[in-house]
């Protein structure tokens, strides 16, 4: 009889830690997990899931004014945030139920509560207070908002809250330039909020290639979003029934609502990692090999508590990763290179493997093939919105080391690319294939 209360105890039931568990209990492991909020984590609760929504709900809205051009007549349009809003919370308290499912179905043990180590085997529930110990234990508990320390800060919201807003500001301002902010401000503005964008950088998207980031910020200005760079807040008041927001330079804005999207750090705070002896880097993320394991080698961590590559799939892989190398005695490490991604602007952004800048600094002869145009969809409907593509390749075989498309459906073209970069395919490989036409993706193979 073990000397443990668990096989495996999971603090997180986000998807890294959902598929984790649900897979050891599956394997006839004793499994536990602990969530503090809802299960589901940030993808599922506060982030990609309901963000999409939102996206297609502004999406509704420029295709409606966009439709005269193909023969429609909307004599009148409405809004409704409030319906919007209560439409996507059902959604996601179903999707939170589906994850409790799968967990108990598997016969795993979910405690609706919060799990702290107390040492390197034994965590505390801290609403009951109960303790439990572990074999093993996975820290999946992801990523959390941050935002600068500064005078009036609690009068801002971040991306959490912004679900969840009583209503719809007339004028927003969303303060910072990664993918969360440039994705919410195009959300805000598409709903028809009157929408300011601020970043401390000179260009959104840091990271990115930088032809993709100039065309994310032609694409922002289009949907009426108004970009400042070379700002940063230093304090925000209280004025009447708005806010005044203060930047380094002296510069005062006024705004209805504020949105910090300064970024997101991994989610250890309190969590007595210290008390289990697990080493942390400088920004609190969990340290780990290439098998996900910690200096202990009974805890793991997976996910955006790593930090290593903060999106879901990944999460889930790292995942399966672990149960592969710990319960069925199958080392594996999650590969981490080329791994595509998107951002929901609109038009959306797409990428796999190597900027441009990095393709430089990585490989000695390579060459770049891009094009910039008006999609067909958009010469009828009179939107001014355009597609850019670029595809890297590296040596005489021309092998394709990066994709990066701005423009309608990016985000599914690019997991379909993906695959072929991920394969190591060659731009002979890429012109060998016919094109579907008319499409935006046959610009691709016809570059």
């Amino acid at each position: 009889m073990s000397k443990y209360d668990y096989d495996l105890f999971v603090i997180g039931a986000g998807s890294g830690g959902v598929r984790a568990g649900r897979m050891a209990a599956a394997l006839g492991k004793k499994v536990g997990v602990a969530e503090e909020h809802r299960p589901g984590g940030t993808c599922v609760i506060r982030g990609c899931v309901p963000k999409k929504y939102l996206v297609y709900g502004a999406e509704f809205g420029k295709a409606i004014k966009e439709s005269a051009g193909y023969g429609w007549t909307v004599k009148s349009t409405k809004f409704d945030w409030a319906a919007l809003r209560d439409e996507i919370q059902i959604e996601v308290s179903r999707l939170s139920g589906i994850y409790e499912n799968i967990l108990e179905k598997n016969g795993a043990d979910l405690f609706k509560e919060r799990a702290e180590f107390v040492d390197d085997h034994k965590l505390r529930l801290t609403t009951s207070g109960r303790e439990i110990t572990a074999r093993r234990i996975l820290v999946a508990t992801g990523g959390t908002p941050w935002a600068p320390d500064i005078p009036g800060m609690h009068h801002a919201i971040t991306s959490d809250d912004a679900f969840h807003l009583p209503k719809l500001p007339e004028r927003i301002m969303v303060i910072g330039g990664g993918y969360i902010a440039s994705e919410f401000a195009g959300i805000f503005a598409g709903l028809g909020a009157k929408t300011t964008q601020v970043y401390r950088g000179d260009k959104l998207l840091r990271g990115f290639d930088e032809e993709v980031r100039d065309a994310v910020d032609a694409g922002q200005r289009r949907n009426g979003v108004d970009i400042k760079y070379g700002q940063a807040p230093i304090s925000i008041k209280k004025i009447g029934n708005g806010l005044k927001v203060t930047f380094e330079d002296g510069f005062q804005a006024g705004t209805d609502l504020i949105m910090m999207a300064t970024g997101r750090v991994p989610n250890t705070r309190g969590l007595g990692l210290d008390a289990a002896g697990v080493n942390m880097d400088s920004k609190g993320a969990v340290m780990v090999d290439e098998f996900s394991c910690t200096n202990q080698k009974h805890i793991y961590a997976v996910g955006d508590v790593t930090n290593r590559v903060n999106l879901t799939p990944v999460a889930i892989r790292e995942g399966m990763a672990f149960v592969e190398t710990v319960y069925k005695k199958n080392p594996t490490a999650y590969d981490h290179s080329d791994i595509a991604s998107a951002v929901f602007t609109m038009p959306p952004v797409g990428a796999v493997g190597l900027s441009e800048e990095q393709a430089r600094e990585k490989h000695r002869d390579i060459k770049v093939y891009k094009t910039d145009f008006r999609p067909m969809k958009n010469l009828l409907s009179g939107s001014e919105h355009r597609c850019f593509m670029k595809l890297i390749t590296a040596g005489k075989r021309e092998k394709v080391i990066g994709v990066h498309i701005v423009g309608d459906y990016a985000g599914e073209i690019i997991q379909a690319v993906g695959i072929a970069v991920k394969a190591g395919l060659s731009k002979a490989d890429f012109d060998a294939t016919c094109a579907v036409h008319p499409t935006l993706a046959e610009e691709l193979v016809t570059l």
